[in-house]
């Protein structure tokens, strides 16, 4: 084979790698990012995140490419147990704090300040899973592959009273305020924050990560 043919033939294997194509897995591309695992450690280092009831360390997520994570945590529930997320999320310790924040500063206030009922249980639409943006053949990888992003498709209140993000966003008044607080809240605390007047993957669900965005990793994008 000529040094032209090596060259061609390394230079598709390395694409196939980066897209998760050559063993028939998922079609996406993606890069080493050290931001990703620096940030990790701080959060496991700093001691933020332990080991509770509702918050179990789970074995390392890893590949194919970039996906997984050292040590994520199994969360299935938040606000020391009080509010449900079922089934239970897999995520990255930076998410861990964030997610409970939402919860405690802004959808609990919220539920109860529309409804008069406390939330108890969240339902997750997707938190890990190894696959590309919107799950579209050959986009990026997701942050769901980092196990750096929830999703989230409806809130019950303790009242029986179930808010779908899909029904209640052109839903009745006090649905519509609801969702719309708890959306506006979350692009607080996360770095991207999508529902559904961002685009018709998100019609009906949330999706909040902490992926960088702009040159310094500091911009927010809430849609």
């Amino acid at each position: 084979m000529s040094l032209r043919g090596v060259l061609f033939t390394v230079s598709v294997s390395g694409l196939l790698i980066l897209m998760g194509c050559s063993t028939g897995g998922p079609n996406f591309v993606a890069k080493h990012e050290p931001w990703r695992e620096n940030e990790e450690s701080a959060c496991l280092a700093a001691g933020v995140v332990r080991p509770s009831p509702f918050l179990e360390a789970r074995s390392a997520l890893g590949g194919p490419s970039y996906c997984g994570a050292s040590r994520p945590f199994q969360m299935s529930a938040a606000d020391q147990g009080r509010v449900s997320l079922k089934p239970p999320a897999l995520l990255r310790c930076p998410m861990i704090p964030q997610v409970e924040r939402w919860v405690s500063r802004v959808v609990k206030p919220s539920a109860e300040y529309y409804f008069g009922s406390p939330i108890v249980e969240m339902k997750v639409a997707a938190s890990y899973g190894c696959r590309p943006r919107n799950n579209q053949s050959g986009g990026k990888l997701s942050e769901h592959g980092y196990a750096n992003a929830l999703d989230i498709s409806s809130f019950t209140l303790a009242d029986g009273r179930v808010v779908t993000v899909k029904g209640g966003w052109w839903g009745d008044e006090r649905e519509r305020l609801f969702l719309r607080a708890v959306h506006e809240g979350a692009c607080g605390e996360f770095t991207t924050v999508l529902g559904p007047n961002s685009d018709k993957f998100h019609h009906d669900h949330f999706h909040v990560d902490l992926a960088r965005h702009g040159r310094d990793g500091r911009q927010r994008y809430c849609k």
